[in-house]
């Protein structure tokens, strides 16, 4: 078969769309053609790594061209390679190099207070070392320049004790350049920078959210009705009721602040709050197996279990009898005879008692206890009981047929 004869047309449909992409300078886009300006945060390929600098294609007529150092990690080894993406701002249109500056991090080394100026202006972060602590916040040294970093703005939360931030070097924001008789008032902001940084992850974490992921995170602050989950840029709130099917009185009893958790999304509600757009309910409760799921087997009617108290009221003591599951003790079964104003006239919270299982209720989670006597008959509680438990009547009644007794 003959090949296929050459369409004309083709040939010349593709020449136009190639002269239309290519510019006057062969192998340039015209997509090369819009210099950025001073300031703009660009996006750019390293394309070749020099002995003092590298250069970014950014998508302009020239390229960018950064100095080496602002790619070294904290061992003086360069971080990128040709190929990598990397992130920075423009500083320079047009100088002695003819090409595009560029700078990831301005103000590192003895760069002078008008490259700080400039980066005030411009909103460009500086690298600066805390150097002391003092009332209201922190000093930090900004190539070779004092600047002050007030205490809120240290980190996305209030910060009890700065002293563990000295020597440390960290990336900042100029909010206040002044000029004074006696030097330069600066005043710098790490918080501001940590806010763009969270709310950048936070949009593509809150993507993936959906009620029932399962997901990690970070606790981050610890208050007595929750926690704080951060989960990558986006922060959600484990209440204290989703803990654990254990009764927890204060989360610190099983978390602290900077554990790693795994959790599960309960819920997503949209928010008036500009920075928290939705509210996100975590549980780590739902993660685990529901201890009442074979209560009614481990603990059947005449079943006799050790527990702990675990609180106390003017009715009686609730004593958990295995992790999550907690039944009545009757202040008639505790007084055995003598009448009790409150449970605590006879135990204490922590107390460990020898109790009896007098009824079940597995739809309402409730055991009615009774205390066991020495010598009294009864079968401990098993892991797995061979009998079915008795069902129940209201709770209200069992109390009442106590009291009747």
């Amino acid at each position: 078969m003959a090949p296929p004869e050459d369409n004309p047309g083709d040939e010349e449909d593709f020449a136009k769309l190639l002269a239309e992409y290519e510019g006057p300078e062969t192998g340039r886009s015209k997509k090369k053609r819009k210099e950025p300006s001073v300031g703009d945060s660009v996006k750019g390929r390293v394309i070749s790594i020099g002995r003092d600098s590298a250069f970014v294609d950014i998508g302009a007529k020239s390229d960018g061209v950064i100095d080496l150092n602002q790619l070294r990690d904290g061992d003086g080894n360069v971080s990128v390679k040709e190929g990598d993406e990397i992130e920075a701002r423009v500083v320079e249109v047009g100088g002695p190099s003819g090409g595009v500056m560029l700078s990831r991090v301005i103000g590192r080394g003895a760069e002078g207070k008008a490259e700080l100026e400039q980066a005030f202006q411009m909103g460009v972060p500086v690298e600066g070392v805390v150097s002391g602590v003092n009332k209201g916040g922190v000093e930090v040294t900004v190539a070779g320049v004092r600047a002050f970093c007030p205490i809120s703005q240290l980190e996305l939360r209030h910060v009890e004790d700065a002293n563990a931030y000295v020597g440390q070097k960290l990336r900042f924001r100029i909010t206040r350049y002044e000029e004074g008789a006696r030097g330069a008032n600066i005043v710098v902001s790490r918080r501001a920078l940590l806010e763009e940084e969270q709310a950048t992850r936070g949009a593509e974490v809150r993507a993936t959210l959906a009620v029932g992921s399962v997901v990690k995170g970070k606790v981050t602050a610890l208050k007595d009705y929750g926690a704080f989950i951060d989960l990558g840029g986006v922060e959600g709130m484990l209440h204290v009721s989703e803990i654990g099917f254990q009764r927890v009185t204060h989360p610190k009893e099983v978390l602290s602040v900077g554990q790693e958790v795994e959790v599960q999304v309960k819920k997503l509600e949209k928010s008036d709050d500009p920075k928290r757009p939705e509210r996100i309910s975590l549980s780590l409760k739902s993660l685990e197996r529901d201890p009442w799921s074979d209560a009614a087997t481990r603990f059947y009617e005449g079943a006799r279990a050790s527990g702990t108290v675990k609180r106390l009221e003017t009715f009686g003591a609730f004593v958990e009898v295995a992790p999550g599951v907690e039944g009545l003790l009757h202040v008639s079964e505790l007084g055995r005879g003598r009448p009790l104003r409150h449970a605590r006239e006879a135990t204490k919270i922590g107390a460990t008692l020898d109790v009896v299982v007098l009824a079940v209720d597995s739809d309402k989670r409730r055991l009615s206890l009774g205390l066991t006597q020495p010598g009294e008959e009864g079968e401990a509680a098993p892991n797995e009981a061979p009998r079915a438990p008795k069902s129940l009547g209201t709770f209200a009644d069992l109390l009442k047929g106590k009291k009747e007794k």
